[in-house]
């Protein structure tokens, strides 16, 4: 009877341990301090790199690719453009993708959701290990090194095989894992088709692409609280996507 008193209280000591580190983890947020307080010094970039000072070249035309034309007699003119749109600007817009705009919209919704929830119920998501698959992180995976922090919170897992990876997804909100289920098969659907019209016009066979080389798939979810002074700090820095083709959508916050 002693013993397994004993016992429970380690227990219950190593419970309370992992509970009060994740607390101090969660402090590291953006989103769990930034409400009415001012931009802290380590989050203020150096005047030369600062979103203010730059000198952003504008454009008023960015490639916009019609995914429902490559259906018929001007499939050869998207791929075209898309291999141009590639050359020259290294990215393009596409609409009439197939993605369903209230599917999109409920996504946004819920990934919303999962950053206003209180922090218990998110703590035990917070790593900064970047081999933890499913991992709510803040700034950027070297924070601890970093001398200067990003103004974003991000939420990272991976999606495919849809049936392994799924149960280590959020548990809140309870709908997260439907409605993101759903989104990710959609958004892995457009990817392939958009491999596949790239590959038509590398002269390559149209599933090159859609084997191990597109096989993986992660999701991630950069949240940017309000912020006092936009002007001093960035939400991610300029950064190469080490991927075979990134799917944005941007939402409500502009920048791109």
């Amino acid at each position: 009877m002693i013993s397994l008193i004993f016992n429970q209280i380690i227990k219950l000591s190593a419970t309370t341990s992992i509970i009060k580190s994740h607390i101090q983890e969660m402090e590291k947020l953006v989103s769990s301090w930034c409400k009415n307080k001012p931009l802290p010094e380590s989050y203020i970039f150096p005047p030369e790199t600062r979103p203010g000072n730059l000198v952003v070249p504008t454009c008023n035309t960015i490639p916009v690719i019609d995914l429902n034309k490559a259906e018929g007699q001007n499939r050869t003119h998207i791929v075209q453009q898309i291999l141009k749109a590639g050359q020259e600007y290294g990215f393009f817009q596409v609409v009439n993708h197939g993605v369903p705009e209230n599917l999109m919209n409920e996504s946004m919704d819920v990934f919303k959701e999962f950053f206003e929830m209180p922090w218990e119920d998110k703590a035990m998501l917070y790593s900064e290990d970047p081999k933890n698959s499913c991992r709510l992180s803040t700034s950027s995976v070297n924070y601890a090194r970093e001398k200067i922090h990003h103004w974003r919170d991000n939420l990272r897992h991976p999606c495919h095989p849809l049936q392994d990876c799924i149960k280590h997804w959020p548990q809140k909100p309870v709908r997260y894992r439907e409605v993101v289920a759903t989104y990710t098969i959609e958004a892995k659907k457009l990817g392939l088709r958009i491999l596949e019209l790239v590959s038509e016009g590398l002269g390559l066979e149209s599933r090159y692409f859609g084997d191990k080389l597109s096989e993986s798939e992660i999701l991630s979810i950069n949240h940017y609280p309000p912020c006092p002074d936009p002007s001093l700090t960035l939400g991610v820095a300029k950064h190469c996507d080490p991927n075979l083709l990134t799917l944005l959508h941007q939402g409500d916050v502009s920048g791109l």
